[in-house]
């Protein structure tokens, strides 16, 4: 592997967390090998049900969205359809973070197995125009997922982070873009740019943080010469990172966040939100509209299946939010959600 560009936030052979990204008062912490075995071999109980069947799925992803908004299906996980209508009416649609296999882990016998089907199948969904790939990590960058939509033959551009193309080698993705933070390329009539997030990488014991991890803002000019904001994060930690994409990039019209595995704290704090953090990035964002995601579909972490759902409620309530401003969806729920002034100032 070619090392790579000397940054704030890599040196030259790993990535890291930069402190400008970090809460303050954060003291940085690595996660021990250790700490996370003695985890693994002493978690409570699970909750969880091996298996629950998704509701009938609403809306037809193969509408185009309604003038000035956005088309939003929730697959499962951190997938999501999205489809964005560009000013001579054409629709962009893009999907993030595809994983439709039984199990996200190297093998299919063994590791994290889904509780419930994709909420849409792969089959069903329309020809997709960009793929978005936030990190390697198994319950994000799903290689038989991505060897399957290599062959519905739709050729997508896949957008990754620096040092992910090498993981796609043998999906038969033709066009791979590596982007590095506020680093940015337009395809297909979206402007895609990578932006900060607070996490971490590896798909083996020896590639620890030897590939980057960013979210994605999409900007799509719309009707009237309106720019349309979608904004997905990807898998981070809370941090200070919302504001800095608020005031580089603007506030989003569409903000889909990550809401669950996050418990142990000791263990997930420099990883993953808590529903009450993202609610807060998503006021530092100044978004309009608000989605949860990484919660329901693989029991990763040791909190309650149902409780990312609730307590994100809770967390809007207390924030003084109307209560439909941050949400979550139903698995297979496709939806268009109205773009226009953000609501928080």
């Amino acid at each position: 592997m070619p090392p790579f560009r000397v940054t704030d936030h890599c040196d030259g052979t790993r990535f890291y967390n930069p402190p400008a990204i970090l809460p303050q008062g954060w003291t940085p912490r690595r996660l021990r090998a250790l700490a996370i075995w003695k985890w693994q071999r002493n978690r409570p109980p699970s909750d969880w049900p091996a298996w629950i069947d998704n509701p009938a799925p609403t809306g037809d992803p193969y509408q185009p969205p309604a003038p000035g908004a956005v088309q939003v299906t929730f697959i499962g996980h951190s997938t999501f359809l999205l489809r964005i209508a560009r000013a001579d009416g054409s629709v962009v649609t893009v999907l993030t973070d595809p994983i439709f296999s039984q199990r996200c882990s190297p093998v299919q016998w063994a590791g994290p197995k889904r509780v419930r089907a994709p909420g849409r199948a792969l089959a069903d969904l329309p020809p997709i125009d960009v793929i978005l790939v936030s990190h390697c990590h198994y319950d994000h960058m799903d290689l038989p997922s991505l060897r399957a939509l290599a062959r519905r033959g739709d050729d997508p551009v896949v957008v990754v982070p620096l040092g992910n193309a090498r993981h796609l080698r043998g999906t038969g993705m033709r066009r791979v873009v590596e982007l590095d933070w506020w680093e940015g390329v337009e395809t297909a009539g979206v402007r895609i740019t990578a932006t900060p997030a607070r996490h971490a990488t590896a798909r083996t014991p020896f590639d620890r943080n030897r590939s980057l991890w960013a979210g994605f803002m999409m900007q799509v000019p719309g009707a009237e010469g309106r720019m349309q904001r979608v904004f997905f994060a990807g898998d981070t930690a809370h941090g200070r990172h919302w504001g800095m994409i608020r005031e580089r990039l603007g506030a989003p019209d569409v903000a889909l966040l990550p809401i669950g595995a996050y418990n142990p704290r000791d263990l997930m704090a420099g990883v993953h939100v808590t529903p009450e953090e993202a609610c807060a990035g998503f006021v530092e964002l100044g978004a309009r509209r608000g989605i949860g995601m990484h919660f329901g579909t693989f029991r990763l972490t040791d909190e309650p299946m149902d409780e990312p759902a609730q307590r994100l409620a809770r967390a809007v309530a207390v924030a003084g939010l109307p209560a439909d401003r941050f949400t979550t969806l139903e698995h297979g729920a496709c939806c268009d959600v109205v773009c226009g002034e953000t609501a928080q100032e």
